[in-house]
């Protein structure tokens, strides 16, 4: 089955990343792009680059137990293993992730409101270590790739969810004819006919992993480049099979860093750092 270490490997040994080859089914060129990243992610699990449509689906539905949508996270899970959301960036810049309604996440949990039903019952499962990917695409052409394990880079997911209860609580309060919703409410009976309602959204937004590691990953201008955190645990938790492909690639750079716990930064976490230029 695969995982994020032979991900890294396939990418690797891929030369060619150029996004504007890969076919999508948007007319819009930025949702091209960014759907397109989608399949260059998905095929690196795969290693299916150059394989026929039929034949990438077949290896979709063999690594993968649920592909998901642009409103629901996550984008990918792989079969009985980790979760992927994959966000796009356009140009080499330090820009935040616009995470819309879903707060970032440490850990994928499959009584989370926000994932759909598929998703929950795509397979047995309650918790999952989720990976942000994320592609900054410059003239169709992918240039750098951070790949972030939630673990590293949220905090625990009461930490949100408390602000949200926090800010419903004080809506609640006000004399306003207010509803529960998968958002943070709705306001009901605006006007005086009572046709009119106010939804009230959250937009959640995380700085750009290429900030908040900006010591450990520095960009060097190369064709293409690719950073990688997890925790010396998770990296430990790969097969040894794997972990010894992993360490015999060329060009594959690993380092061990420290970086502050997200729940609670007077405290170090011990993690890997994988670097691939080209």
């Amino acid at each position: 089955m695969t995982n994020l270490l032979k991900a890294i490997i396939n990418i690797k040994k891929r030369n060619n990343f150029d996004l504007s080859n890969i076919k999508t089914t948007s007319k819009n060129r930025a949702n091209g792009m960014g759907e397109a990243l989608e399949y260059f992610i998905k095929d690196s699990f795969c290693n299916s680059y150059d394989k026929t449509s039929e034949e990438k689906n077949i290896l979709y539905n063999k690594e993968f137990s649920y592909l998901g949508n642009q409103n629901n996270p996550p984008d990918i899970i792989i079969k009985n293993n980790d979760a992927i959301e994959v966000k796009k960036i356009d140009g080499v810049k330090f820009s935040d992730l616009a995470l819309n309604s879903s707060y970032p996440k440490s850990k994928l949990y499959s009584n989370s409101p926000m994932i759909t039903s598929a998703c929950k019952n795509c397979e047995k499962w309650t918790e999952k270590d989720i990976i942000y990917i994320i592609g900054h695409v410059d003239n169709d052409k992918l240039k750098v790739l951070s790949l972030v394990y939630g673990d590293c880079y949220a905090a625990n997911k009461e930490i949100y969810e408390r602000t949200s209860e926090k800010i419903k609580t004080e809506i609640k309060e006000l004399d306003l004819d207010f509803s529960e919703t998968k958002e943070l409410g709705r306001i009901n009976k605006v006007d005086p006919l009572g046709i009119t309602y106010l939804r009230i959204r959250g937009m959640w937004g995380i700085q750009n992993p290429l900030k908040v590691y900006e010591e450990h990953m520095k960009i060097n201008g190369n064709k293409f480049e690719l950073f990688a955190i997890m925790r010396k645990s998770k990296y430990e938790s790969f097969s040894k099979e794997d972990i010894k492909e992993f360490e015999n690639t060329s060009g594959i750079l690993i380092n061990d860093i420290k970086i502050k716990n997200p729940d609670n930064p007077a405290k170090l976490i011990d993690t890997k750092l994988i670097v691939v230029r080209i």
